[in-house]
């Protein structure tokens, strides 16, 4: 899959940062479909997914090391200032708040959700 990184708007918008980088769209757009342009919630980002044509699996799974993580996923993750929506694809994080990583942005705990597009 090809993602084109997308930095977060808004402090608050990491969710529609996230939705844009693996739908194609703009985070404006996301803002939009969602009505909602402030902090994103799952049944917001799974709703978000599943009607643009991308599967999202049911289970949230705890994970500690890059190892663990599927081809592509939705990751939610405890960093020092609040929980945070993020991406990893093949290998590569795409996080709206801290850029392109190859590893985790500092995270207490850390979870995803497998996305199958």
């Amino acid at each position: 899959m090809n993602i084109r990184y997308i930095h977060e708007p808004t402090d608050l918008q990491c969710g529609q940062a996230v939705l844009a980088m693996v739908l194609g769209k703009t985070p404006e757009y996301i803002c939009e479909f969602l009505k909602n342009d402030r902090e994103t919630d799952l049944k917001e980002m799974k709703h978000t997914f599943r009607s643009h044509g991308v599967n999202i699996s049911d289970e949230r799974k705890q994970v500690s090391s890059k190892d663990e993580l599927p081809p592509i996923c939705l990751l939610s993750l405890e960093t020092p200032r609040c929980w945070h929506w993020s991406l990893y694809c093949e290998g590569t994080f795409y996080d709206p708040e801290h850029g392109v990583m190859e590893d985790f942005p500092l995270s207490a705990r850390k979870y995803f959700w497998e996305l199958m597009p």
